[in-house]
């Protein structure tokens, strides 16, 4: 897909501007793959990921309840994305999504990071497209674009 964002389409001296959802972090905790590959760009300053806390808390809670996690193990990964990720305080609040509302905090996170754009497996967020200045991605097309 040759809209995402590509270090060479981003401005001159700079780098894509991304948010991932809480789905990609998940995923690249627990299974690697594509959603790992993705945060390795970030880890890598490849890309510059931003990230809330109200996404943040989203992903200690699902490792906690879906996923068993101790508590501590739930500690240093957020400490492990807090490590290269940029933590933003979205002002803005939107109401885009209505099938899953908790998906408006993502698009709040873009808006306040000025993302090029979304990495997301989500098919409510997955169908909007674009948000604002941002393209929203699988992790497959994301990576496909690079």
């Amino acid at each position: 897909m040759s809209s995402v964002p590509s270090r060479s389409s981003a401005a001159a001296g700079s780098v894509p501007r991304v948010v991932a959802d809480t789905n990609v972090y998940i995923s690249a905790l627990n299974f690697a793959g594509t959603a790992d590959e993705v945060l390795a760009l970030g880890r890598a300053d490849v890309i510059q990921m931003f990230i809330s806390q109200p996404i943040l808390d989203e992903i200690e809670r699902v490792l906690t309840r879906k996923f068993r996690w101790t508590a501590p193990r739930v500690r240093e990964a957020a400490r492990a994305i807090r490590g290269f990720a940029v933590l933003v305080n979205p002002s803005e609040s939107v109401n885009v999504v209505h099938e899953d509302e908790p998906d408006n905090r993502i698009l709040e996170c873009a808006i306040a990071a000025a993302a090029d754009a979304i990495v997301t497996g989500d098919q409510h967020l997955r169908k909007l497209k674009r948000f604002r200045s941002a393209m929203i991605v699988s992790p497959r097309e994301f990576l496909d674009a690079r």
